[in-house]
């Protein structure tokens, strides 16, 4: 029996196949379709899981980007001082049920510490002497001889103490000659205002320092029992400003003289008294490079958009190396003399930030490499340009290399559209300006020096809130810009101040430069 002539009538006929093949078909295409929707769907949520990891790590956890930072409650310094109230109390009854209210109390066991900080050696000592009641033993009568001493120092405080400065100018006068003799009126800032320096200091040093409002300042005013209305206190502010103008100006001009530099933008709300409403201004940040030795100069400069324009504006014909974040607005200068550098610490932020929200064992990875360079940054520090180059070219650039190689083979393993590819990515298309500082020793690795000098403002924003106009915000960043050059110069600011507004009225403008909080000039 031919097996093939049985099983024919059972063979499937053309359109049965046909159907099959187109119905096999539409199956692999659809589920072909459904692998790309489920790609596409798990690199959104992925990208929403980041986004919402790094939005809540912003507002409820720490902002470190400490791979293995500890975490602290935001309430850690009220729960420490309710702690130490709650011991206290409990000291106390236990003293009162055991020991009586006449016996002294017992003596504290001794706890092993690390030792308090010492006390500052520049404030001034005020000796408290404490003698005993009577100079003669309690025993046999006889006098008692000092042999020694026991010392112990305590921080106190002198709380702001408002008083009334006296200038008297007496007048001398020859008889024979008839004419009349006096020292000179001592110049002021304000004509004929009743502020003296070391008030307008005080002033300037809350309001832009400590970013106290001025409401604030006229409530501590008043507790003492002295008037000074927000209106007295905003002219102080708007001519105090005027006066040290020209030294911003000045420290403008020695930024510019460096050869690389550090620039940032942060937004501020200024008032728009027309809408009624606020709109967006921008604080630039331009700092000194701390790697070749130059003065720390800090410059803000207050302008109402983000444009690349301001920036240009405000450098001029500067040419050098300019450390930024990813900001196209900078690229008008990266067009001309000017060599773009690109800041590590944010390409390294993406992976943090992945890390943080998924725990991604890649991340970690690319956290491992980017730590080793920084290592060797850090045992760079205080070493001559010439010792960082070598270092670097030694050191940090087969670790770059190979950093670039990992980032390049991961990518042909990511999906697109993750948030891997996505950190990948932002290096990749920035690698030839975040490569660059190991060319050189004065390179620097990364932006957080100018970071660091706007963060305080940053901070300040929700104390302050907005910016009355445009003028009060130009009037701020001058302002700010000497206070904080002048904290990076190890100067105190409020000394420096009440210094600097004293000497200003009579000081010529050809001895500008030794007005400048720095610490010299080269």
């Amino acid at each position: 029996m031919d097996l093939a002539s049985e099983l024919a009538p059972f063979s499937p006929s053309a359109d049965l196949l046909f159907w099959a093949e187109n119905r096999v078909g539409g199956l692999l295409e659809q589920i072909k379709t459904n692998a790309t929707e489920i790609h596409w769907r798990d690199a959104k949520i992925e990208k929403l899981t980041l986004e919402l990891a790094y939005l809540r790590r912003m507002k409820f956890g720490v902002k470190s980007e400490s791979l293995a930072a500890g975490t602290r409650g935001l309430f850690d310094e009220t729960l420490a001082a309710d702690l130490a109230a709650c011991e206290a109390r409990l000291a106390e009854k236990r003293q009162a049920a055991e020991m009586g209210p006449h016996q002294p109390p017992p003596e504290k066991p001794k706890r092993e510490r690390a030792g308090r900080q010492p006390l500052p050696e520049q404030l001034p000592r005020v000796e408290h002497l404490h003698e005993p009641e009577t100079c003669s033993c309690g025993q046999c009568g006889q006098a008692l001889v000092r042999i020694g001493e026991d010392v112990t120092e305590k921080l106190s405080i002198v709380p702001a103490e408002f008083f009334v400065e006296r200038h008297i100018y007496p007048k001398y006068a020859c008889r024979p000659c008839e004419t009349l003799t006096a020292a000179p009126s001592v110049a002021s800032i304000i004509d004929g205002g009743l502020a003296a320096p070391a008030l307008l200091a005080w002033v300037m040093v809350s309001k832009y320092a400590d970013h106290l409002p001025l409401y604030r300042l006229e409530r501590q005013a008043a507790r003492a029992g002295v008037t000074l209305s927000r209106s007295t206190l905003a002219d102080w502010v708007g001519r105090t400003g005027v006066a040290l103008e020209p030294l911003w100006r000045r420290l403008a001009e020695l930024l510019r003289q460096g050869t690389v530099l550090h620039a940032d933008e942060t937004p501020v709300q200024q008032l728009d008294p027309g809408r009624g409403k606020t709109r967006r201004a921008y604080l630039w940040a331009y700092r000194s490079n701390a790697l070749a030795g130059e003065l720390p100069i800090v410059v803000f400069d207050y302008q109402p958009g983000r444009g690349g324009k301001y920036v240009v504006e405000f450098l001029g014909d500067w040419q050098g190396a300019l450390m930024v974040d990813d900001f196209a607005g900078y690229d008008a200068l990266f067009r001309r003399q000017v060599i773009e550098l690109a800041c590590l610490a944010h390409a390294r932020r993406k992976f943090f930030d992945l890390h943080q929200a998924t725990g991604s064992p890649v991340a970690a990875d690319a956290l491992d490499r980017f730590a080793a360079l920084y290592a060797i940054e850090a045992t760079a520090k205080g070493k001559t340009v010439e010792e960082r180059a070598r270092r670097r070219k030694e050191t940090s650039k087969p670790l770059l290399d190979a950093l670039h190689l990992w980032l390049l083979s991961t990518r042909t393993t990511v999906a697109h559209g993750s948030a891997l590819a996505n950190a990948i990515d932002y290096s990749l298309r920035r690698w030839p300006a975040i490569a660059r500082y190991v060319t050189n020793g004065f390179y620097p690795i990364d932006n957080n020096p100018v970071e660091n000098a706007i963060r305080p403002i940053a901070i300040g924003k929700k104390n302050w809130l907005f910016a009355g106009s445009e003028a009060a915000g130009q009037r701020a960043a001058a302002i700010q810009s000497l206070l904080e050059t002048a904290r990076l110069n190890g100067i105190e600011p409020m000394a420096w101040l009440i210094d600097t507004l004293e000497k200003l009225p009579s000081w010529p403008n050809s001895r500008i430069d030794e007005l400048l909080p720095l610490k010299k000039l080269e």
